[in-house]
């Protein structure tokens, strides 16, 4: 940067050259536009002052995308280099190296073509500048296009355009046509033809998605593609009658949905359209019955309902289970294993799954009655079959309230009532009135406790003993997962497997086109980190606690509440 510059006002007051051969050779072929944004440009160069295009286009008068048109015919005239376009940056050539346009063209070449030209512009009330007719016949002259066959395009550009017809529009239609080597009248009557017949279908789509726009060129890019995976237009216009509303995009979507089930057919469309919305409904209704929100229902439909229905399992059964699911907490993954549980009982028709959840239902008001008695104690399917447990001992709810009372104070409610009513049901005593009192006086004290609850508190040191038992299969679980994760390699490939199975389930709705890769990316991970645990001497085992007892958990007691068989053994 210079040490010293002009002042303002000596910078008003200089002079900026234009070359005489800019005013002789360029400027007669120029509009005012043209030659006021090449002098402003010009004038500009030798200012130090910062000044952007959309200044200067506004201080003009001139649209910015019109001044980027404009320099683009003064850099085909070799005039100008344009260094970027957005932002606009230009650098002035000097005019004696420039080898650019104006070409010379033959008027009686196109005199023929300009009188058919002219009577389409004043058809459509337009009027092109002098240098957009330039870059019309430039065009000409340096593609082989007819000129009979580039009227067509004109004329097919007016009727889509009307008074908005541009020469930027007809070049680039035709400039299309010569990529896909169509130059004769012949050539291009067919394709626009075609065009035709595919914009008539493209409106049709347009009216049943609600779209209130023309075609653009791009749209048609989706009913080549449509058409190349060998879906029916038919098939196409089921999806937009099922989507009632949308874009292309999300039409896309779903008519690459109908691809990969294999519906080409408008009868295949609209049979799976029908099933998809079948299971879409039983998604959203089973979602707010378990009051859990669902953005992606086709996750759900495939994974959960499509599975139920095919179980035997009716719309009404399944909103009935959903209804019990809610009151106990649960999700649809809890829902499904429910639903499994059912099924190997047998319980599929709909008087089978009332029956079920009234009795469930029965239960759960049981274990609100336990609650207030004992304080906090969940509603899970663990307590719901350790109720109905303790009812096919043939204990009354008389029975099973007397063992909660005299459980209030343990610090685990419900195994404590185990306890109790399997020690009862021992003795064979099914009344409160058959339960033994032992009662022991001194001066010291009275000890009220039955024998059924000496016999409990006795065996709570052997549970202590499964407590330290399973706690110390869990530790050893933790400090061998804690090493691994001290490990890079399956730290990383870890996260990358767990943010991976979200971004396939996204995947194969939204993105079906990068299904593969990621299950690429995920087998690499699955990889690298089976090779990072034999590398620390570790396996998948080895992160899982190794219980001495699989049927309990090292807890002494199943599921079911009953006792497990190494517990007998103690």
């Amino acid at each position: 940067m210079s040490f010293s510059t002009f002042s303002k006002d000596i910078t008003a007051n200089m002079y900026t050259s234009v070359e005489n051969q800019f005013i002789t050779k360029y400027l007669p072929q120029a509009d005012g536009d043209c030659v006021r944004a090449y002098l402003y440009g010009l004038y500009l160069c030798q200012c130090a002052e910062d000044f952007d295009a959309a200044s200067a286009a506004k201080l003009l008068g001139i649209p910015l995308e019109k001044l980027v048109e404009i320099f683009v015919f003064w850099e085909e005239c070799d005039l100008v280099r344009i260094l970027s376009r957005n932002p606009l940056y230009v650098e002035y050539l000097p005019v004696n190296a420039a080898v650019g346009k104006p070409k010379s063209i033959r008027p009686e070449k196109y005199a023929q073509f300009n009188r058919e030209f002219y009577k389409l512009l004043q058809r459509a009330n337009t009027d092109f500048k002098p240098y957009e007719i330039q870059r019309i016949l430039e065009f000409l002259e340096n593609n082989p296009m007819q000129q009979q066959a580039f009227l067509l395009v004109a004329e097919y550009c007016f009727k889509k355009d009307g008074e908005k017809l541009s020469a930027s529009h007809i070049l680039n239609k035709a400039n299309k046509l010569c990529k896909e080597r169509k130059y004769t009248y012949e050539q291009v009557e067919q394709d626009l033809a075609d065009f035709n017949l595919h914009e008539k279908e493209l409106r049709k789509i347009f009216v049943l998605l609600g779209i209130y726009r023309k075609p653009q060129e791009s749209d048609y890019d989706f009913l080549d593609k449509w058409s190349a995976q060998g879906l029916e237009i038919n098939a196409v216009y089921a999806c937009a009658e099922a989507l009632k509303k949308g874009s292309l995009s999300t039409l896309d979507s779903l008519a690459m949905e109908l691809v990969e089930k294999d519906a080409l057919t408008e009868s295949e469309a609209r049979e799976y359209l029908k099933r998809r919305e079948e299971l879409t409904d039983i998604v959203f209704k089973t979602a707010r019955k378990l009051g859990v929100k669902v953005q992606n229902p086709r996750a759900y439909s495939e994974a959960y309902a499509e599975k139920w229905l095919e179980h035997g399992y009716d719309e009404e059964s399944l909103l009935q289970i959903a209804s019990l699911c809610l009151k106990l907490g649960y999700a649809f993954s809890e829902m499904d294993h429910l639903i499994d549980k059912l099924y190997g009982e047998g319980i599929v028709d709909d008087a089978g799954v009332k029956m079920y959840c009234a009795a469930q239902e029965k239960q759960l008001r049981l274990i609100q009655r336990i609650q207030s008695v004992c304080g906090v104690v969940k509603k899970t399917q663990s307590a719901l079959d350790m109720v109905s447990a303790w009812q096919s001992w043939n204990f009354s709810e008389e029975m099973i309230m007397e063992a909660a009372r005299r459980s209030a104070n343990a610090s685990a409610p419900l195994p404590y009532m185990n306890k109790l009513l399997s020690e009862w049901k021992r003795l064979d005593v099914y009344t409160i009135s058959e339960i033994p009192e032992k009662i022991s006086t001194s001066s010291a004290s009275h000890d009220y406790r039955s024998e059924a609850a000496i016999a409990a508190d006795m065996r709570t040191s052997r549970e202590r003993y499964y407590a330290e038992l399973q706690q110390k299969a869990i530790a050893i679980a933790e400090k061998a997962r804690a090493l691994a994760e001290k490990d890079e390699a399956f730290k990383t490939a870890e996260s990358i497997l767990k943010k991976g199975e979200i971004e396939l389930a996204r995947a194969e709705i939204y993105a079906p086109d990068t299904v593969k890769d990621i299950q690429a990316k995920l087998s690499e991970a699955n990889k690298a980190r089976t090779e990072a645990l034999t590398r620390l001497h570790l396996t998948d085992e080895d992160l899982q606690p190794k219980f001495r007892c699989t049927k309990c958990s090292d807890t002494g007691f199943l599921p079911s509440g009953k006792m497990c068989d190494c517990y007998k053994e103690e």
